[in-house]
This record gives C-alpha cells, structure tokens and sequence, in this order.
C-alpha cells in the first residue's frame, strides 16, 4: 500500500510539472507531448517509454486498489461491530480515504477517455495537439466539475496517504510527526492547486 502509493505520488508530481506547460502556449505544451512519446530514444523505440511508465503506474494502481481491499477486510474481520464513539483526532481526509479512491479510480477511466482516446471528447478530438484538447474539455462546465472534484479528492488521498506512508515504512516517529504533518500538507496543496490551474486558466481565459 505505502510503496505503490509513493511510486503513483512521484507521477502526480512529474504530471503537475508537465500539465503547468500549457501556461507557456501550444508549442511548449504539444512538445511535450510529443517528448512523452519519444523519451528514451533512440535506444527506446517510438512510445516504449511512454507505455513501460503507463505499464508501471498500472501496475501501482493496482497494487494500491488490491492492498486497500484486502485491509479493508482485514479491519472488517478484526473489529466486525463500529465504534460507538468516532476516534478522537480521525480527520476528514482519513475518514474519506476509501471513498477518495473510488472517486479517483472513476476520474481516472474518464481522464484516460477524453484526453488519450478521445472516447469521451467534448467537440473534435485531434490526435497530437493535445493544447487544444485540454482547452476542449475545459470550455464544458462537467469537465471541469469533474476535473476539481477529482483534484479535491488527489489533494485529502495525498495528504493523508504521505503521513501514513511514512509511519508504514518506519519512517516516522515523534521528532518527525510535525515535519511529516507539514510535508503531507505542502504536498497535497501544491499538487491540488498545480492541478486546478489549468482549467481555472482555461475558464478566465489565460489559456486560449
């Protein structure tokens, strides 16, 4: 659970840095694109590099969904009847971890949908200009609905999942606790807001 969740937190923070492009303009933005589908050549031949990182990722979602089910059930069989009284000190983002990622599971079919496949594309989907497919989805009121909600969720998962990561690995202990507490919060707000800038920047317009 805490390494799979690490390996999927190092990507949230390589996408933030490539998504914040498209405030550099379409040729910054669709040459980077196209750098994903090249990167590793020429030992790597055209979008191997791309697809062993989806490859790997894959494997890590999976991993993570698998490793949450089975504590999951784990806690089930070892406490079959609730708490009378919720534990003081449980936060937001712990009591809406489980639903945090069925939230980002349902926003990950539908991301992969409208931006890679085009599946689900509002307006004409253009294979390789991808500038213009971000500012497609944005320019709809549910794209970008889902898009924040999905963000929010990243955000509370992250903050949570960093800290409990780090106390899983032995990283943490009571010297720590505040520097990992602060860490888990600078991360989650800088990928959160990293993430909602672009269709914020869509919407006011700095992205057209």
């Amino acid at each position: 659970m805490a390494v799979s969740g690490l390996i999927m937190l190092a990507y949230l923070v390589a996408h933030v840095a490539g998504n914040l492009k498209v405030f550099f303009g379409p040729e910054e933005f669709n040459g980077y694109a196209h750098w994903l589908r090249v990167m590793g050549a020429p030992v790597l031949h055209h979008e191997w590099g791309l697809w062993l990182a989806r490859i790997v990722l894959l494997a890590a979602v999976g991993a993570h969904a698998v490793s949450a089910y089975q504590l999951s059930r784990r806690d089930i069989r070892a406490r079959p009847t609730r708490y009378a009284h919720r534990r003081k000190g449980s936060s937001y983002a712990t009591r809406t971890m489980r639903w945090g990622g069925v939230i980002l599971g349902l926003f990950i079919v539908w991301h992969v949908l409208d931006l890679t496949t085009g599946t689900v594309h509002p307006g004409g989907f253009e294979e390789g200009r991808p500038y213009q497919n971000v500012i497609d989805t944005f320019s709809t009121w549910y794209g970008n609905t889902i898009y924040i909600v999905a963000m929010l969720a990243v955000g509370l998962h992250v903050r949570h999942g960093f800290w409990s990561a780090a106390q899983t690995l032995g990283v943490g202990n009571a010297r720590r606790e505040r520097l990992l507490r602060l860490t888990a919060n600078a991360l989650a707000l800088a990928l959160t807001a990293g993430f909602i800038a672009v269709p914020v920047g869509v919407m006011t317009g700095v992205v057209n």
